[in-house]
């Protein structure tokens, strides 16, 4: 994306856990406005960077700098504003079970603002319709929800503080394939409407041919390839052919042509 502000910068990024390194060298920019897949093999290091550029795992070395902050330089004060401006889904879902909907969602209006619980109350019902959802979904638990409306009803507690940049881990998991095309068409109207930039980690192909704007490839601890799907499907890399020129490759990129 030519021009386009970089709102992810992320150089020379090192992580491990104990002696399994996990990325070495890694570098990935993130450009305002577009949605990136994060996609390779298990055992890449996908989530485990989402998660770092998220401030929930601390990098061993490099740098990633996120909306222009280094993340390595903030204090607890600063991280606290900076997630403020970041919405996260994790995989599934990640709700309080013990609390409704409505009340998942405005916990972090309850959490990082002053304002009336009236006032939450709306916010927390007008999330909720945006990510698609009827409005009496506020008063279920999230028990009482399908895979779908769950996936939806963490999407709508990410938008609570009107983030800048939207993370979400494998949101079309465990969806069947309506549910799935229907998610990916909440995630281009809200990235369009509310002009957002979105990091998705994602193994469904489907979803990167509908969705993503660009997709990173992990692949020997580093970002092996970032481009549009069209080009990395045609890539003669070996580890992108096996990955995208397979048979379910070939089949996600016949239905869903760029």
């Amino acid at each position: 994306m030519a021009g386009a502000e970089t709102v992810i910068e992320v150089r020379g990024l090192v992580t491990s856990f104990g002696t399994n390194v996990i990325h070495d060298g890694l570098d990935l920019d993130v450009y305002a406005g577009e949605v990136l897949g994060l996609v390779g093999g298990s055992g890449s290091g996908k989530t485990t960077l989402l998660r770092t550029m998220i401030m929930l795992n601390r990098a061993d070395s490099g740098t990633v700098r996120v909306l222009e902050q280094d993340l390595e330089a903030l204090d607890d004060d600063a991280i606290k504003r900076l997630r403020e401006r970041i919405g996260v889904t994790f995989q599934h879902g990640a709700l309080f079970s013990a609390l409704t909907v409505a009340e998942n969602v405005a916990l972090p209006l309850v959490e990082h603002t002053t304002l009336p619980d009236e006032v939450i109350r709306e916010l927390a019902s007008m999330k909720i319709r945006l990510a698609g959802l009827p409005s009496d979904t506020g008063l279920r638990y999230p028990r009482e929800l399908s895979g779908g409306m769950l996936k939806r009803a963490a999407v709508a507690r990410a938008l609570a503080l009107d983030p800048e940049l939207l993370f979400l881990d494998e949101p079309t998991a465990g969806l069947d394939p309506v549910s799935a095309g229907s998610f990916d068409e909440l995630i281009i109207q809200l990235k369009e409407s509310l002009k957002l930039t979105v990091v998705m980690v994602t193994h469904d192909l489907d979803t990167l041919w509908r969705v993503s704007d660009r997709v990173a490839f992990l692949a020997d601890k580093r970002v092996l390839a970032a481009a549009s799907m069209a080009d990395l499907a045609h890539s003669t890399e070996p580890a992108l052919t096996d990955y995208f020129q397979g048979p379910r490759g070939r089949a996600a990129e016949q239905w869903n042509p760029a």
